[in-house]
């Protein structure tokens, strides 16, 4: 038990950590045009999230894909500016059946994302077999699930209070949470070529 409460907390502060930004801003970005009551459909989106970087994950820790590191993180941010600007020019009320093509987006973003994490679950796994790598694969993503989750409930109690009490639109929310993600993503883009 000791093992999974380990790996687990890691896979947490893998997520919350404020020096690894980049995820928290895809997370954040990826929920911004969501409402509360929608939340089953955001449960299933970050799951689907968590399905594409446990799947390169696995991969990168049984040593079967190798990336180039300089590449992925530079498409880490591409992936939170793709988003915001779907995000802001999408038509589609994800009400009303948009969120499939979402789900897809999550889901291969989290292939990128995964690889992004390649690097760092390798090196939690030095000197541990490949038959033994499922059990701290499964209790790290648990930790990364469970942060995101975290996460997206405070986004939606902070998008809950505003459109409430102070009457903000959840466009202008939309707006404003995409734009900022998307600063984010081409303030980072930016520093990968200069």
């Amino acid at each position: 038990m000791d093992g999974f409460v380990f790996y687990l907390k890691q896979g947490v502060n893998h997520i919350t950590d404020l020096e690894g930004i980049d995820h928290m801003a895809f997370i954040i970005t990826l929920c911004a045009v969501y409402k509360i009551k929608q939340w089953k459909q955001i449960l299933v989106l970050v799951t689907a999230f968590t399905i594409g970087h446990t799947v390169t994950l696995a991969l990168s820790g049984l040593k079967l894909i190798s990336v180039n590191q300089q590449l992925v993180e530079t498409l880490i941010p591409v992936t939170i500016l793709l988003t915001a600007i779907y995000n802001i020019v999408k038509k589609t009320d994800t009400a009303k059946g948009g969120i499939q093509f979402n789900y897809l987006l999550a889901l291969f973003f989290g292939f990128i994302h995964g690889m992004g994490f390649s690097n760092f679950f390798r090196s939690m796994m030095m000197g541990i077999d490949d038959e033994s790598i499922i059990f701290p694969l499964f209790s790290f993503n648990v930790g990364i699930e469970f942060g995101q989750l975290v996460i997206v409930a405070c986004l939606l109690l902070i998008n809950v209070i505003l459109t409430t009490i102070f009457s903000v639109k959840h466009r202008d929310w939309n707006l404003v949470i995409s734009g900022a993600g998307g600063g984010i993503a081409l303030t980072m883009i930016l520093k990968h070529f200069i």
